[in-house]
């Protein structure tokens, strides 16, 4: 149901005069849930015996309360609040029989002398207050319902009730930055009852929770809050709760906050860009004192996080299938409709995908600027680059393509804002840890290193123009045609890709996670930063299995491509620009394709100052070999 309450069905009981039907019809309106008047349902024949002041024996109410019964059952998915007046305890039984479990009691309760003047002020009704007493003396208290004093205005009551009632949201979100805010919004939008917190701080964030819940009218009926014990005492057990704080310190500063508060069973959610080593170890921790952790890369931006973003979960099976229903049913939709969204596998592997994601990303924006440095060398202006990137698009369109087309054609007061931009790349530290993991894992994976150091090198604009004067040379502008251009860029980005899942494979096998790389693929094309056409192409690549560069058509099109990378990596050399990503993709290329390289001398050093020791091409067993250089043999 839309409401939060854990109860379907809400019956108003009491005496005839207690207010039942007022109360009620107050509340439905608060919860926006059908009101249903049980007086309305009595049979002719029990109306013309109460009218003459005759009680009604079970017998006459069995008929009633059976039918009463069957319209709670019709309202258990969309609720309803009924108003009853339920005296005996088997009455309440027979209304509750087989859903007990999704009925709750609410027995406004009042003095005799209070409700026989209010029956003797009421017109027009079949129930006299000369009965008033027969139903005061067929009361049957009940032990379980939330109990009301009448005496307080109907208003009073209606907000006692609501404040009473056990009103559990299904899942609590944790941080209101950009994109905690944006998957708030899209898990409301998606019909589910949600808890927000945010801290407070004096001065600094104060009712901020609030203040965004008043701000949008799909959170009209979400739970606010910045006081962390109610905000964790609003959710429905076992509670689920979305951490979206900054990584590292924070992360654990919130969870320990936390788990005083929390039960066995109860599952929290990481969904920012924490490293997945942190994820493992947090997972432990929590583990031991029964706590699920589920480690969740999200992509897709602020936008992306509110309409529909790519989702990485990972952690315990049993407890990602609690939460599945809520993160594919806000993650953004494939080519057949089917969720952005996959489980991962066993510990942080969610969050090392994303991680892994952003690297790829990292190298996708680094060509892209690449190509933008070769164009603008050119003579183009930012509207004919921005025209000549139009056309790559049925060869190689991406997100991050498109959003380049989009800034070279951005003005602001006549100018192109681009031109406006200092050149500084900054970096949140995803590719940080990424380039760290290239390294660890022994893995090739060289473009996420260059991308990365390719920021790294923005950062140092006073030194770059100090360079720039003190080695003043010659510039040319490059002569390179926008086709040549775009075959050498396609070629890089297959290169880029092909480094990046080949990691994923290499650190899943070691940690057997056994990541599927074709549903990876699949949940990055669409919602994610780096959907494209080739990621769309390389599902079924991943379903035939290998790797990228190994498999048609992509070593095709890098055979094909290969003379455009060329061309493209000496006239950006001659012409003195910076073109890392482009010549690292060459490179990689280069070294990959030589069946017999230059190791060898690397090798031989290594044996020659440290003992190493080296194996021998014409040794078939693999044996090591140590060789004093110094001296020569026959």
């Amino acid at each position: 149901m839309t409401t939060r309450q854990n109860s379907s069905v809400l019956f108003i009981m009491g005496v005839s005069g207690s207010g039942k039907t007022h109360i009620g019809q107050l509340l439905a309106k608060a919860l926006d849930i059908s009101f249903i008047d049980a007086d309305d349902y009595h049979s002719q024949s029990s109306i013309d015996k109460m009218s003459t002041g005759i009680p009604l024996t079970d017998a006459d109410r069995y008929p009633w309360l059976d039918r009463l019964h069957q319209i709670a059952q019709r309202h258990l998915d969309i609720g309803c609040v009924i108003a009853c007046s339920a005296l005996k305890a088997s009455y309440r039984q027979r209304l509750s029989t087989d859903i007990s479990q999704k009925v709750s009691w609410i027995y406004l309760k009042g003095d005799f002398d209070i409700i026989y003047t209010r029956m003797q002020h009421r017109k027009d009704h079949f129930m006299g207050a000369e009965m008033l007493k027969s139903q005061f003396d067929t009361m049957e208290e009940p032990e379980d319902a939330l109990v009301v004093n009448i005496e307080d205005s109907a208003e009073a009551i209606v907000s006692t009730i609501k404040n009473k009632l056990n009103m559990k949201a299904e899942i609590g979100v944790i941080g209101m930055g950009v994109m905690g805010k944006s998957l708030s919004r899209n898990l409301a939008r998606n019909g589910f009852s949600i808890a927000l917190y945010n801290r407070h701080v004096d001065g600094l964030e104060e009712d901020v929770a609030a203040n965004f819940k008043s701000a949008h009218s799909e959170l009209v009926s979400a739970l606010a809050f910045d006081d962390l014990e109610s905000f964790v005492e609003s959710l429905a057990s076992p509670r689920k709760i979305l951490l979206m704080v900054n990584a590292g310190a924070a992360v654990d500063a919130v969870i320990q906050s936390l788990i005083d508060y929390l039960d066995p069973e109860d599952i929290i959610l990481d969904a920012g860009n924490s490293h997945y080593l942190e994820t493992n170890r947090r997972l432990q921790m929590l583990e031991s004192k029964g706590i699920y952790f589920i480690g969740t890369g999200v992509s897709g931006g602020e936008k992306g996080a509110l309409l529909g973003p790519s989702i990485m979960p990972s952690g315990v099976y049993e407890a990602y299938q609690k939460v599945e229903q809520y993160l594919t049913t806000i993650a953004a939709k494939d080519s057949n409709q089917e969720p952005c969204c996959t489980y991962v596998g066993r510990q942080g592997s969610g969050h090392f995908v994303k991680m892994i994601h952003n690297g790829i990303e990292y190298a996708e924006m680094q060509l892209l600027a690449e190509c933008y440095a070769i164009l603008k060398n050119q003579g183009m202006t930012n509207p004919q680059m921005a025209d000549t990137m139009e056309a790559w698009k049925p060869d190689c369109d991406s997100y991050l393509l498109g959003i380049t087309i989009d800034i070279l054609r951005k003005k602001e007061a006549g100018s192109y804002l681009l031109d406006q931009v200092l050149d500084q790349a900054a970096n949140k530290g995803t590719g940080k840890w990424a380039t760290s993991t290239v390294a660890d894992s022994g893995e090739a994976a060289t473009m996420i290193p260059t991308a990365l150091f390719a920021r790294y090198l923005s950062a140092f604009k006073t030194k770059r123009q100090e360079a720039e004067a003190l080695f003043t040379s010659n510039k040319q502008s490059n002569s390179i045609s926008t086709s040549v251009l775009r075959d050498a860029y396609q070629f890089a980005r297959i290169i880029n890709h092909h480094q990046g899942f080949s990691l994923i494979d290499s650190v899943s096998a070691e940690h057997d996670w056994n990541v599927n790389l074709s549903e990876i693929a699949r949940i990055w094309s669409e919602g994610c930063i780096i959907k494209s056409d080739l990621i769309k192409q390389l599902v079924n690549t991943f379903k035939q299995g290998g790797s990228i560069m190994f498999n048609t058509p992509w070593s095709t099109t890098l055979s094909q491509g290969y003379a455009s990378i060329q061309s493209v990596v000496i006239e950006s050399v001659q012409s003195q620009l910076h073109t890392p990503c482009l010549s690292e993709a060459l490179s990689y290329f280069n070294g990959m394709k030589i069946g017999s390289g230059s190791a060898n001398l690397i090798q031989a050093q290594r044996d020659y100052f440290g003992a190493h020791t080296y194996k021998r091409i014409d040794d078939p067993k693999g044996k090591s070999h140590h060789s004093d250089w110094t001296t020569t043999t026959d």
